[in-house]
């Protein structure tokens, strides 16, 4: 063997080693957004007739359904939602807060239940309203 085929080599084998250092990294970086994925799809509010759909690609959460005020449907519930690129499964956004007729930031994570917490706070209050994730909206429930 002469010494170009033995750079050769060794260079093949640096790249090869590049290649699957680049690979697992990406693998990471996706499975990381995928998992910031998690709180896409429709949610049913804990005590009320409220059902939402969460749109991480569009970066909003709309009204789906509400039993209560049937108008409310179509309403921007949570906007400018953004995966918090320093802590794992939280989420920010602003939700509009009817009592306040604004928009509030807010907080968004899943327990280990499997509900969305949506935590709001205003001066030195806090509250947090808790969905659960539903695959259909039934018109029985």
């Amino acid at each position: 063997m002469t010494t170009t085929n033995i750079n050769y080599s060794a260079r093949t084998g640096f790249s090869m080693r590049m290649i699957k250092s680049a690979l697992f990294i990406f693998t990471l970086l996706s499975s990381s957004l995928a998992l910031s994925a998690d709180i896409s799809g429709t949610w049913k509010h804990s005590k009320k007739p409220i059902w939402i759909e969460i749109r991480l690609t569009q970066g909003d959460g709309k009204v789906v359904r509400n039993d209560k005020f049937p108008e409310r449907v179509g309403n921007t519930f949570v906007k400018d939602l953004k995966a918090d690129k320093s802590k794992q499964g939280i989420w920010h956004g602003i939700a509009y807060i009817r009592k306040l007729e604004d928009y509030k930031n807010v907080e968004i994570s899943l327990s280990d239940t499997g509900e969305m917490q949506v935590t709001g706070k205003v001066g030195f209050l806090s509250r947090t309203v808790e969905w659960v994730r539903t695959d259909k909206i039934s018109s029985t429930e």
